[in-house]
C-alpha cells in the first residue's frame, strides 16, 4: 500500500485503498450507498474519463474511514481535479463504521485542501448532510451548492412500507397497474440495457420539449453523460447487485429504472420511459413498488431516490412512496473561484436561448 501523506497529530492517510478492506468497511456502514462501493469506483474508472484517487484515513485510536475519490484524466496531464463523485456517477463522500461526524470530515477537508488539486468536488451521503455543512462552515476556498434528494425509509419491511407510508392514491394505482397488464422484467445480466437505453433516449428527446432546448443538443449532452457502454461496464461488473427493471404493456417497454444494491441501503440511480406508451398505465409505479419490495427482502434498510433538486414534479413522485426530502450541499473545495465563474457562463446561455430546468 502506499501511503501519500504523513502521520499527523489528527490522521494517516494511504492511497490508493486496498479493495478487501474497503469492501469490508464498506458492508459495516449502515449508511453505505451502493455508488460509495469499491466496484463502483472500478466502474467508474473503466469508463476511461477517471483514475482512482481513493483515500484511506486512520484516526487515532485505529478508526479508519474510506473516501472513494477519483482524479479527472486529461491527454498530457492536465490540471489535478478530483471527484467524490463525479456529475452523473452518484453519491460519495465518507464510508466510516464508526460513523461520520464534524471532526472526520474536518480532518478530511484539511487533507484535501493540502493536495496539489485545482479543484475538489465533494457529492457526500445526503443523510450526513448535517455533519458537512457543520465542517464547512466559514472555510475559505469552499463553495457550497444546495441540493435535494429523496430517501425511503424501509423499516419494517414491505408490508409496513406500503400500508403506513405508500400513499393511498399511490397504492390504488398499483393496483390498476396490476390488473391493466402491467408487467415488471428484472435481469441483472446486461441483456435489459438496450432496452433500457432506447429509453433514455426517447426521455432525452422530452426533456429537450421540457427544457425549451433543441433536441439535438439534449441528446449530445445525453449521450456525453451516459454513453450506452457506460451502463454495459455498470451491468457487467456489478452483476447482481444492478438490476435493470422494464414494465412492459403488452409487448412494448413503457419505462425502465435501474436500481443498484450494496451495503445495507438500494439506490435508484437512473430512470426512462416512453410516454406514448407509459399514459395512463402507471407502469412507474409499478417498477419501483416491485424494485422497493425487491430491497426489503433483501434486508435494505433504505431505498435512495437519488437527487431531486428543484424539480417539484420528481418530489411529487418520490414522495407518493413515502420517501422523505433530504436536504444536502455539493461542495467544490477550488484555489481560484472556477465554479462561480462556470456557473455565471451557464446561467448566460441559459437565458440566451430560453433553456428552463424541468
Amino acid at each position: 500500500m502506499k501511503r501519500t501523506a504523513v502521520s499527523s497529530a489528527h490522521l494517516t492517510v494511504r492511497s490508493p485503498v486496498p479493495r478487501g478492506l474497503w469492501r469490508e468497511l464498506h458492508e459495516s456502514d449502515r449508511d453505505a450507498v451502493p455508488t460509495q462501493a469499491a466496484e463502483w469506483l472500478d466502474c467508474v474508472t473503466a469508463a476511461g474519463r477517471y483514475r482512482d484517487a481513493s483515500r484511506l484515513y486512520e484516526l487515532p485510536g485505529g478508526r479508519l474511514a474510506v473516501l472513494p475519490l477519483v482524479r479527472r484524466r486529461f491527454p498530457g496531464g492536465g490540471p489535478v481535479i478530483l471527484h467524490s463523485m463525479p456529475d452523473s456517477w452518484g453519491f460519495g463522500g465518507l464510508i466510516a463504521p464508526g460513523g461520520v461526524d464534524a471532526e472526520l470530515v474536518s480532518a478530511v477537508l484539511d487533507d484535501l485542501s493540502a493536495t496539489s488539486a485545482l479543484r475538489v468536488h465533494l457529492r457526500a451521503n445526503p443523510l450526513h448532510a448535517d455533519v458537512w455543512d457543520a465542517a464547512t462552515a466559514g472555510r475559505h476556498g469552499v463553495t457550497a451548492i444546495p441540493s435535494r434528494a429523496h430517501v425511503l425509509d424501509l423499516s419494517g419491511g414491505f408490508e409496513q412500507v406500503w400500508r403506513d407510508r405508500f400513499k393511498a392514491a399511490t397504492r390504488t394505482d398499483v393496483r390498476r397497474a396490476r390488473k391493466s397488464g402491467v408487467r415488471v422484467e428484472t435481469d441483472s445480466t446486461g441483456r435489459l440495457v438496450p432496452v433500457f437505453y432506447d429509453l433514455l433516449l426517447r426521455s432525452f428527446d422530452r426533456w429537450a420539449g421540457q427544457q425549451h432546448e433543441p433536441a439535438w443538443l439534449t441528446r449530445l449532452r445525453g449521450r456525453q453523460r451516459d454513453p450506452i457502454g457506460k451502463f454495459g461496464i455498470i451491468a457487467d461488473r456489478l452483476g447482481d447487485r444492478c438490476r435493470i427493471s422494464v414494465a412492459w404493456v403488452g409487448e412494448r417497454p413503457a419505462a425502465a429504472i435501474i436500481v443498484l444494491r450494496g451495503g445495507a441501503n438500494a439506490h435508484y440511480t437512473r430512470g426512462a420511459m416512453d410516454p406514448a406508451v407509459t399514459t395512463g398505465t402507471q407502469a412507474n409505479c409499478a417498477l419501483h413498488t416491485a424494485a422497493i419490495e425487491e430491497a426489503c427482502a433483501s434486508g435494505c434498510r433504505a431505498y435512495h431516490l437519488g437527487e431531486t433538486g428543484g424539480s417539484a414534479g420528481l418530489a411529487q413522485f418520490k414522495s407518493r412512496f413515502g420517501a422523505q426530502p433530504t436536504d444536502y450541499a455539493r461542495y467544490w473545495i477550488e484555489r481560484a473561484p472556477l465554479y462561480r465563474m462556470e456557473s455565471a457562463i451557464r446561467t448566460g446561455v441559459k437565458r440566451a436561448i430560453g433553456f428552463r430546468d424541468a
